[in-house]
């Protein structure tokens, strides 16, 4: 029986935990043997002292074989995308579809928004009919299909990393980059990946804000999922504005359909088709044992525009939400999304150019109207939301409007309003332009000593 008390300590005081250690601690929590107290000990012990590669990398394992790993049938590679969270974050809406019309299996087990970032799986339930609870074996049967499939953890996969992370939440250790590490890739790995891109986030509304601080979250996935036998790569992305220009969860499906349909906001185009061609070269890469080159992506991006150009995309994404029980044609136009019954215009208070729209703020005034929880299990308002009409670099004329409001709740105004108007800053002369990709990060550039490779 393993001495919990003796590990604690252990780490408490700065010393190295063995694989079978960690590996006795996970299973004894799982199943319940080890208290959340002394769990709760262990992570703020984490926290505090941090892990090394052989401990991060002993914890991924023991989590991610907590349950089971999808086994997929040999052929086709499988890869997924795996984003940090921020505001108006729908790219994984595009590009699983995206990917399945490149014959690249995408099976995608995603989250829910919690505070002022938003989830997938919110998105994809304000979809009339859309079920994300499907057993694996329904979930095997959408993907074998039609090569995608979006759900929401499992009592299956990864139960470790369903408890750690409930008591993370809930003892102050949730941005513990070990932790953080083990929880993204035990869920990723877990579907039988061949390659995972990573799309992380740096800037106002990102979990991680500093460059520095995403620059090392992505390196350390990177190692670890590589050495899991995981081809991973990662771009750095910019969350200092929102993502297109809608946030809240059937605005944001909203916006997703009219990018597969060929219009759409061109940042949310843009990130959608790097991130999927990126994701199509590695698994192929992987997949055949050879390296993902500049010609590789060329050729992979060209066959994504295709996709996208030609409306397999978009139709793939339709079957795959009507296999998931979505009502049929309810994606179609006129689209039958739930609407807001109120609305609100944010005005100009002067004449100037749009200098910041702050993600964090306009995220947290979105949760505040309904579109997000403050806790786990906080109600979700699909309609809420808020549509950006004003971005920056715009100019815009004294009472133009630089935001719509979307809400039912009239109650719920007043501080989303005010938070909203003040996400805004305006002035007399434009703004530099901000990238909307930072760096490319991949293992062969820490091979040769680097730390990623500015694109």
């Amino acid at each position: 029986m393993i001495n919990a008390e003796a590990l604690i300590r252990r780490k408490r005081d700065g010393g190295k935990l063995s694989e079978a250690e960690i590996a006795a601690l996970v299973a004894g929590y799982t199943a319940g043997a080890t208290p959340d107290y002394q769990l709760s000990a262990w992570l703020m012990a984490v926290y505090f002292r941090g892990l090394d590669a052989e401990e991060t990398r002993a914890l991924t394992r023991a989590m991610l074989h907590s349950g089971r790993v999808l086994k997929l049938p040999p052929g086709l590679p499988v890869a997924d995308k795996h984003s940090t969270g921020g505001v108006g974050d729908k790219t994984s809406l595009v590009i699983a579809p995206l990917a399945a019309c490149c014959d690249v299996r995408v099976p995608m087990i995603s989250g829910r928004g919690l505070g002022h970032t938003g989830g997938t799986l919110d998105k994809l339930e304000s979809i009339p009919g859309m079920r994300v609870r499907l057993s694996l074996g329904e979930f095997e049967a959408v993907l074998e299909r039609l090569g995608c499939a979006m759900i929401g953890q499992t009592e299956e996969i990864a139960p470790a990393d369903r408890r750690l992370y409930a008591l993370r939440d809930v003892t102050a250790t949730v941005e513990s980059l070990p932790l953080i590490t083990a929880s993204i890739l035990s869920k990723k790995l877990a579907e039988g990946l061949d390659a995972l891109m990573l799309d992380v986030k740096l800037g106002d509304g990102a979990f991680l804000q500093a460059p520095e601080q995403a620059q090392t979250l992505a390196a350390t996935m990177i190692r670890i999922g590589e050495e899991m036998g995981v081809k991973v790569e990662a771009l750095l992305t910019d969350m200092e504005q929102p993502l297109g220009r809608a946030v809240g969860n059937a605005l944001e499906v909203e916006e997703c359909l009219e990018t597969l349909e060929g219009g759409g906001p061109a940042e949310l185009r843009e990130l959608s088709l790097e991130l999927t061609a990126r994701m199509v070269a590695l698994a192929r890469s992987a997949n055949a044992g050879a390296a993902a080159g500049a010609e590789a992506r060329t050729a992979a991006r060209a066959e994504c525009e295709r996709a996208l150009a030609s409306g397999a995309a978009r139709e793939r994404f339709i079957a795959m939400v009507e296999a998931q029980g979505a009502q049929p044609g309810c994606l179609e136009k006129p689209r039958r999304l739930p609407p807001a019954r109120l609305q609100a215009e944010i005005a100009a208070p002067r004449a100037g150019y749009v200098r910041a729209a702050r993600a964090r703020a306009l995220g947290t005034a979105a949760m505040l109207l309904g579109a997000g929880r403050r806790q786990v299990d906080d109600a979700i308002d699909p309609a809420a939301g808020l549509r950006l009409r004003a971005q920056p670099g715009d100019w815009v004329e004294a009472g133009a409007s630089l935001c719509t409001l979307y809400y039912n709740q009239a109650d719920r105004l007043p501080p989303a309003r005010a938070l909203a108007a003040s996400a805004f800053e305006l002035g007399d002369e434009a703004p530099a332009p901000r990238p909307l990709v930072w760096k490319r990060m991949a293992a062969a550039e820490f091979a040769a000593g680097g730390n990623g490779v500015p694109l």
